[in-house]
C-alpha cells in the first residue's frame, strides 16, 4: 500500500508485545533503541527473521551486525522513555481491543480480514472519501 500510494498512505507502527512471548518486550525495547541510531526497521526485520531464537545475546548480536554504537544501544535499552512509549502503545492497543499481532487499522477501523484484497478495498474506500 505504501508503494502504491506513497503520498496518501502512512504507516504507523505501535508496539504491542504479547505477555506470552518471552522476549517480545525486550525486542520492542531493542528495536526502539536501534531506532535512535536510525536502524529501527532493519532491527525489526532481524527480530522477525530470528523470532524463534530471540535472547538478550541474539539482540546484542543483531545490534553489532547492524553496526550500532553498542555503548549507546545498551544505554538506550535502559532508558525509561523507551519503556514509556511501549506502555503507551500497550494501553492504546488495549483500548482498541487488540488481541494479537499484527493488527491492522485503516483510518481508525480495525481490518477484520487482513488479507490483501480486504486491505485494498478499505484503503481505496478511505481515499475516495478524502477526495470528496
Amino acid at each position: 500500500m505504501l508503494e502504491k500510494y506513497p503520498k496518501d498512505v502512512k504507516l504507523v507502527m505501535k508496539h504491542y508485545p504479547l505477555p506470552n512471548h518471552t522476549f517480545a518486550r525486550q525486542a520492542a525495547t531493542a528495536a526502539l533503541a536501534a531506532g535512535r541510531q536510525g536502524k529501527f526497521w532493519e532491527f525489526h526485520e532481524k527480530i522477525y527473521e530470528n523470532q524463534n531464537a530471540l535472547s538478550d545475546a541474539k539482540m546484542q548480536e543483531i545490534a553489532r551486525q547492524l553496526g550500532l554504537n553498542m555503548e549507546q544501544f545498551n544505554k538506550d535499552l535502559k532508558d525509561t522513555a523507551i519503556q514509556n512509549v511501549i506502555n503507551r502503545d500497550l494501553a492504546n492497543g488495549q483500548q482498541a481491543g487488540i488481541r494479537g499481532t499484527p493488527t491492522i487499522f485503516v483510518s481508525g477501523r480495525m481490518v477484520k480480514n487482513p488479507g490483501q484484497q480486504a486491505l485494498d478495498q478499505m484503503v481505496n474506500a478511505e481515499l475516495k472519501k478524502q477526495k470528496k
